[in-house]
């Protein structure tokens, strides 16, 4: 039940100046003290307000008051005034100012401030144009005040309404009442949800020009949520046509206005009309363009290329096949080359070499990867430090709002380069094209871009499916390495993955040494037999930790879903003990100790490496999606906790950022993408035919580096293997190259 408090600001406890997010003590006229927390656009010490919200308890603390809405009262009386005033409210007056103003003025103070500033200026100490500031911050304050009342009336949020404010000032009553749909374009945080339900709260009708084109919008944005670059005009109408529970029929009227507005582009593809959001369809143009700059020849002598190969082949043992020679061949002698194949098709044998014929040649290299993870690994297999593509670009942490398309801003660009003659970027099946386009953008026209992965791994979770629409163009050299090595065919998990790409059926009679099918029917027994071999069996058959076994599923929800999986996990992979600090967010309890995965990119979220003693060496901004860890410390007077994540960076979370992580002792194939572990255990029972497919069991095989363990129904697995069906992935960056392709070749 809400209760209302009133009283004065009489100190802030603590402030965070990011979210608003606030501490602060309460006086009533009493005198009685009263902590209150809740998140406040900006308040000052001294002002008086009246709030509404519910008592709670805190463990540490005690009693506190939670405030959901509040409103800020002027002050009553000559005392509340010059308290006020002297709170540093008004920029420009102290305590000993505010003391004159109000003993010059008495009763009057309040009225002469509001009605008449000017006459400040009678106060020693204060000029006309200081008089003026003042009379300006007033009546601000005073707008602010209003706004925020109207915009509580809707059910907004006070955080959410400072920046409602923000961006409109004075106009924000008639952009409410005629069109709160622009909010989902103007500020962040607002989305088509938010919005329709304020314009539900206005009156505004079900079949508004402004909610259908705003709807329409709304469901461009969450397509490019799934991977999708564009939606085919069928598609966008059916399922704006069920979001808005509007007819299909009164949307292309509204179809060609937005793109006349240039807010959507419409491009004829076959039979069909194709709707690109304007950033998306540039954002693929513009790096089709930057790749089409880089696929340059670069000629060399072929005796004298084969003659550095076997100098190569001699100096470090390698022994190199024919088409991983034409790759070290094609990767000199152009400015841009693709790298691909399976597992144990010797791709990593084959980037040595091309490091090697770089080196040989005095070239400065670059090695990066889309994960930490990935970069670790990529390091460890070459002897080269890799970084992830964040990091190789400088990544600042502070959003570019000018730039739309670039949410976020590298120190690296267009305007400050990468300074390398080669970069080398591995897991590119992982790169969405927000972030090929970044990348592009910092390399210059001169510098070698080799691009290795395997197009066969699920696509990036960002949309675009870049590395696949590269190689289909057929516009750059590629070379797919096919051959499986002897060493890698002694392995079933490389020769299972293979047989499960083509289509082709697995023996599961459990003779293997590293891939092994457990047969087993029902969900309980079959999470029994997930937590034996992660406790006990696997620990020593794969000399690792129990933590370095990683669960893999392809669902979210269900009795086998991640989320069912990491509370029974968690139970008894780290346990409740008293020692143990623990913290309930929302779903979640996180417990000191825990594995961890950030579900969300957090470009702000600074980090730091720590060398001898615990002393930062190294430090940095960006957390991202997939990134895991261990969950270190719980601060609960401080209200933060510590995660270490696997590449050895350290980055303190408040509680409200505890939102950003979830358990990792389970989690979805989705998110495995670029992970490598010891062993990998898959509960496999049934699920939508969309997530049980050729694609996903792949991947997952993919992942493992000592044993597969699979649990569950044969039949699904099967079953699996011979789905090729997944969700079609609407993007068209292969179109855009072969169109500048054929733009170019006259002049060839």
């Amino acid at each position: 039940m809400s209760e209302t408090v009133t009283g004065y600001i009489d100190h802030i406890i603590f402030r965070n100046e990011d979210n608003g997010y606030t501490v602060m003590v309460l006086k009533n006229q009493d005198g009685e003290e009263l902590t209150c927390v809740g998140t406040f656009p900006a308040v000052s010490q001294g002002v008086s307000i009246e709030a509404t919200g519910s008592y709670t308890r805190h463990s540490v603390y005690g009693k506190q008051f939670q405030i959901q809405s509040f409103t800020e009262k002027m002050p009553e009386d000559s005392l509340a005034m010059e308290r006020y005033l002297g709170s540093g409210a008004i920029k420009g007056i102290g305590a000993a100012l505010a003391g004159r103003i109000v003993r010059h003025f008495g009763e009057d103070t309040l009225r002469i401030v509001e009605e008449e500033p000017e006459r400040l200026a009678e106060v020693k100490g204060i000029s006309e144009k200081k008089a003026r500031e003042i009379a300006a911050q007033v009546t601000e304050k005073a707008d602010m005040r209003r706004a925020m009342m109207f915009l509580q009336k809707y059910g907004i949020s006070l955080n959410l309404g400072a920046k409602i404010y923000q961006k409109y000032r004075e106009s924000v009553y008639s952009v409410l009442q005629e069109n709160p749909y622009r909010l989902a374009d103007d500020i962040s945080g607002v989305g088509f949800k938010i919005a329709d339900e304020i314009a539900s709260r206005i009156g505004i009708h079900t079949d508004s020009d402004y909610r259908i084109r705003s709807g329409m919008m709304y469901t461009l944005l969450q397509a490019s949520g799934e991977g999708h670059i564009y939606l085919p005009k069928k598609i966008l109408f059916s399922r704006a046509s069920e979001l808005l529970d509007v007819d299909p029929s009164y949307m292309e009227k509204h179809l060609m206005d937005l793109s006349l507005e240039r807010k959507v582009i419409l491009k004829e593809q076959e039979d069909s009309l194709l709707v690109y959001p304007s950033m998306y369809y540039r954002l693929e143009l513009n790096t089709a363009r930057m790749l089409s700059e880089l696929n340059i020849l670069c000629p060399e002598d072929p005796a004298l290329m084969d003659r550095r190969i076997a100098g190569i082949e001699k100096e470090t043992g390698m022994v190199l096949d024919e088409m991983q020679r034409k790759a070290v061949k094609e990767a000199a002698c152009h400015g841009l080359f693709i790298l691909t194949g399976g597992p144990g098709t010797g791709k990593t044998t084959t980037i040595n070499a091309i490091i090697r014929y770089f080196e040989g040649e005095g070239a400065e290299l670059r090695l990066a990867a889309p994960t930490g993870r990935a970069a670790k690994r990529m390091t460890e297999t070459t002897g080269y430090e890799a970084q992830t593509i964040h990091r190789l670009l400088e990544l600042t942490g502070l959003p570019d709002e000018e730039r739309e398309g670039q949410p976020i801003h590298f120190e690296r660009n267009a305007e400050n380069p990468l300074e390398a003659d080669v970069i080398i970027i591995d897991e590119m099946s992982m790169v969405d094209i927000h972030l090929m386009h970044s990348l592009l953008q910092a390399i210059t026209a001169g510098t070698r871009l080799v691009l290795v992965g395997d197009e066969n791994q699920l696509p990036s979770v960002g949309p675009g499916n870049v590395l696949r629409d590269i190689i289909r163009s057929g516009c750059f050299p590629v070379v797919e390495l096919t051959k499986i090595f002897r060493q890698a065919s002694e392995s079933d998990i490389v020769v299972n993955a293979h047989r499960i790409n083509r289509g082709e059926p697995v023996t599961l009679d459990n003779k293997s040494r590293d891939f092994f099918f457990l047969k087993r029917y029902d969900a309980d027994v079959i999470i029994r037999v997930l937590i034996a071999l992660i406790q006990e069996k696997l620990p020593r058959y794969v000399e690792a930790r129990p933590f370095d076994i990683q669960v893999l599923t392809p669902m979210r929800k269900g009795l086998l879903g991640v989320e069912r999986l990491n509370q029974i996990l968690q139970m008894y992979l780290n346990p409740e003990d008293g020692r143990k600090k623990e913290k309930e967010v929302g779903q979640h309890l996180f417990r000191e100790g825990d594995k961890v995965m950030q579900i969300r990119n957090n470009y702000q979220m600074e980090w730091e490496v720590r060398g001898k003693y615990g002393i930062p060496v190294e430090k940095g901004v960006g957390v991202f999606n997939g990134d895991t860890g261990i969950l270190k410390t719980i601060n609960e007077f401080a209200e933060t906790a510590e995660v270490e994540f696997e590449d050895g960076r350290f980055a303190e979370y408040s509680f409200k950022q505890l939102e950003e992580l979830e358990l990792a002792y389970a989690i979805t194939i989705h998110k495995s993408q670029g992970s490598e572990y010891p062993a990998v255990v898959m509960p496999i029972l049934s699920g939508p035919r969309m997530l049980l497919n050729r694609n996903l069991l792949y991947t997952a095989v993919t992942r493992a580096r000592k044993c597969v363990t699979i649990v569950g129904s044969e039949e699904t697995f099967r079953e699996m293997i011979r789905n090729e069906e997944q969700q079609k992935r609407f993007s068209t960056l292969d179109v855009r190259i072969q169109e500048l392709e054929r733009i170019r070749e006259p002049s060839v």
